[in-house]
């Protein structure tokens, strides 16, 4: 039997946060664009560098956090070749707009010894996209995934000014992938999984003035399972002849990698309490290769199973963050810019991700010693993202997609006895 994964029709339904990875798990860190790795003093810094915990004040630290996500959009305008008719059409789409809410906790323990524990609960990824017409429908009906990662660490001082830090990480994922292409194709997949990584850190303050922080989160592979109703009528198409599916549910899985991260930061405090930070962030994409599912049937195998190409890239970002303490309230800011892990080539409608640009600004208020609360906001602006015929794009688009914004509001209230 020849295997065919109707290469556009069924493209790339992929459990994965790709260019929405959600790097902003806590209220600093929207405010400073996620530039908060080395000079972290809140109870985040089990998160974003558990290093920092050693050095804290010796008391319990938590902060409870409510973050808003609001996705814009997408335009899509082009052409589209399909895989199955062979015929290309003009189409001027958009998809939906999506919106999320998320929790995020953080917890920082008094010294256990010279030891220092932290826990936190954040939502490192997640993607919805929606499209409700043809040919968009095909491939992304609904895409949705769903992640809680559970993170305790243990910090450890080197002396007075070096502290190095580890800790598990354990991901709760679950998805959504539905696709139709009215009365030939139906694919409704849902599947969870729980795997586990690690993460260790580094803070290193040689002077005062000077944090420099190091952190690296693994690859976490997403061990998706669970069942999915599939039909498909076969015959003969342009991309070949097809067998018949037969409409019914059937067990599926497929293994997505969750890419490693190295944080590599560095900050200076000035004499004004003013902060700056800067850090460079490597997001280890190129482990996503190409997209597999597998089904208990060898027909589903065969016309829904078959590998995609997926060949993502290691990706960079660059932060700034800027910080100004006065009295007790604190003003933050910050600036991203972050590359595309999608080459042009296997760009679809499931996740027409695009380089990116984001600016950030909030602040925290100390109500008194054991309770503040914080506001922040970030606005993230996709560019265009073009697609030409010399792409020879795997989904069949020569086009643009457009108006991919996202925007970012994060309150939260810390507590310290």
């Amino acid at each position: 039997m020849k295997k065919i994964i109707l290469a556009s029709v069924v493209a790339s339904s992929v459990l994965m946060a790709g260019g929405y990875k959600i790097p902003e798990s806590s209220v600093n860190a929207v405010a400073l664009s996620a530039a908060n790795v080395a000079h972290t003093t809140g109870a985040d810094a089990a998160y974003y560098n558990p290093a920092n915990m050693i050095f804290m004040a010796d008391e319990h630290s938590m902060e409870l956090d409510v973050t808003y996500i609001g996705l814009d959009a997408i335009n899509y305008t082009g052409t589209y070749t399909s895989k199955l008719s062979g015929a290309t059409t003009s189409e001027n789409l958009n998809s939906q707009e999506e919106t999320f809410f998320i929790p995020t906790f953080h917890y920082v323990s008094p010294k256990i010894g010279e030891a220092r524990v932290g826990f936190s609960m954040v939502t490192p990824g997640g993607l919805t996209k929606r499209w409700e017409s043809q040919p968009a429908q095909a491939s992304a009906e609904e895409f949705s995934l769903q992640t809680v990662e559970l993170s305790p660490t243990v910090a450890l001082p080197i002396g007075d000014n070096l502290a190095i830090a580890a800790g598990i990480r354990m991901v709760y994922s679950s998805g959504i992938i539905k696709a139709s292409y009215s009365p030939i194709m139906k694919q409704d997949m849902t599947a969870d999984s729980i795997d586990f990584g690690y993460n260790i850190a580094l803070s290193y303050k040689p002077t005062k003035s000077l944090d420099i922080g190091v952190t690296y989160r693994s690859q976490i592979n997403l061990t998706e399972e669970g069942t999915a109703d599939l039909s498909f009528v076969g015959g003969t198409y342009a991309s070949g002849t097809i067998p018949t599916v037969a409409d019914k549910t059937y067990d599926a899985s497929v293994t997505i990698p969750l890419p490693a991260a190295l944080n590599i930061a560095a900050a200076y405090t000035f004499t004004s309490d003013t902060t700056v930070e800067f850090v460079y962030e490597r997001n280890f994409w190129s482990a996503y290769e190409s997209l597999d599912f597998d089904f208990n049937d060898v027909y589903a195998e065969g016309v829904f199973g078959s590998s995609k190409a997926k060949d993502w890239e290691d990706t960079n970002a660059f932060r700034l963050g800027l910080t100004q303490v006065l009295g007790d309230a604190t003003i933050m800011a910050g600036f991203v810019y972050e590359n595309s892990p999608v080459p042009a080539k296997t760009v679809g409608f499931e996740l027409p991700d695009s380089d990116q640009k984001s600016v950030s600004l909030g602040g925290r208020y100390a109500i008194n010693k054991s309770v503040d609360i914080a506001l922040a906001g970030l606005y993230s602006m996709r560019d265009a993202r073009t697609i030409t015929a010399t792409d020879a794009n795997d989904n069949g688009l020569v086009g643009t997609f457009a108006e991919s914004n996202v925007l970012i509001l994060s309150a939260g209230v810390g507590y310290k006895f």
